[in-house]
């Protein structure tokens, strides 16, 4: 018998890797005779990095850069040395968890850190970049980011402007630096254009401090106008340019990146399918499986990979919502967390919690594998 192990990130407690870990050292006790493989997972948002270097053998390389108020801070990011391919996070230098400490201020927040990221790549050689955009503090759709990589924003007397939200009214011109930028796939699983009510503003900039939905808008229109007029680029409209504070769309306007689905990037990468075909059953989850699970997340997409390919599939989850067509994707869903125990609590305790429900779990596992009879 094999189990694969294919779990996410239970966010703000455990990794991915450490998930695998905890349930391989519960499984592996309980059943002797059944091979292990680990596999973690991540759609593109935090964690990304960690699951392509275990996967393939990379490395870490940690640089100085800024986070999203301009504070120095190390960062790190992933390098394939056999395939000089990068694997970023944004969220590494211009996360919202990075910045959580201080009063956010996003007409001044700056993706600058995350341009820092990508330009050291580039100077390593990378042929190729991966970039997973989750967890941003930004919405300056990548402004920062464009002039840490030689990007000069005018006004209209030629003058330099600094490359924040606030100052940018005053933009009139793009200039771009001599580049050559190497391949750039961003892990992005949001539909949201960069403007208008479906867009990073209104969706997703209230979790980041904002407040007057006018200024950004306006502001965001300003730089994609004269970026359409000055760069012959204009993706405002492609699903995803609003991802991350509208990163999406500065990856495609400044560095000529191309947007894809983060779980099926990284599932392509590290042999997903092919490990998933050889096993007899997953096991899968994330911190919450809730509706958001059904939009494209990463336990979701193993789930599917696993129906259609016959396999059995658990999931374990710090909460589980209460749905039948969430539970309807899993054989078996374990919540490890009390429903009685504060959340603060159950992050601490997260790693003896998983390993108790994993023990719990285990006759129903044995059944579902065939190794005991159904209880």
């Amino acid at each position: 018998m094999r189990i694969l192990i294919a779990s996410d990130k239970y966010k703000g407690s455990l990794t991915a890797s450490k998930v695998a870990e905890t349930l391989h050292q519960v499984l592996s006790m309980g059943l002797q005779d059944c091979e292990i493989d680990l596999c973690p997972i991540a759609d593109g948002g935090e964690g990304t990095t960690e699951a392509m270097i275990t996967a393939l053998d990379g490395q870490w390389v940690e640089i100085p850069t800024l986070d999203a108020q301009a504070r120095r801070i190390e960062a790190r990011y992933g390098w394939i040395a056999h395939q000089q391919e990068a694997v970023l996070e944004m969220s590494a230098a211009s996360g919202l968890a990075l910045v959580n400490d201080q009063p956010l201020h996003p007409e001044q927040a700056s993706t600058y850190g995350t341009g820092l990221m990508i330009l050291d790549a580039i100077q390593r050689g990378a042929k190729k970049i991966i970039i997973g955009i989750g967890g941003s503090a930004t919405n300056d759709a990548g402004l920062g980011m464009a002039a840490a990589l030689g990007y000069q924003f005018l006004d209209a007397r030629d003058q330099a402007i600094q490359p924040i939200m606030a100052h940018l009214h005053r933009l009139d011109q793009i200039v771009p630096p001599e580049i050559v930028f190497p391949e750039i796939l961003v892990a992005c699983d949001v539909d949201n254009p960069l403007l208008g009510p479906h867009g990073a503003t209104r969706i997703y900039g209230p979790q980041k401090g904002v407040t007057d939905f006018v200024f950004f808008e306006d502001r965001l229109k300003k730089l994609a106008d004269t970026a359409a007029r000055d760069l012959s680029c204009d993706p405002r409209e492609i699903p995803g340019s609003g991802a991350a504070g509208g990163l999406g769309y500065g990856l495609m306007t400044f560095c000529g990146a191309h947007l894809v689905s983060g779980f099926d990037l990284i599932s392509a990468k590290i042999g997903l399918e092919e490990r998933v075909a050889k096993a007899d059953l997953i096991i899968t989850g994330e911190g919450r499986l809730d509706a958001q699970t059904l939009h494209g997340k990463g336990p979701m997409g193993v789930a599917l990979m696993a129906r259609r390919l016959g396999k059995a599939v658990v999931a374990f989850a710090g909460s589980i919502e209460d749905s039948p067509t969430l539970r309807s994707h899993f054989d078996l869903a374990y919540a490890i967390k009390p429903s009685q125990m504060p959340l603060s609590q159950a992050i601490t305790e997260a790693p003896a919690l998983l390993a108790t429900a994993a023990e719990r779990a285990l006759p129903e596992i044995k059944a579902l594998l065939g190794l005991a009879p159904v209880q």
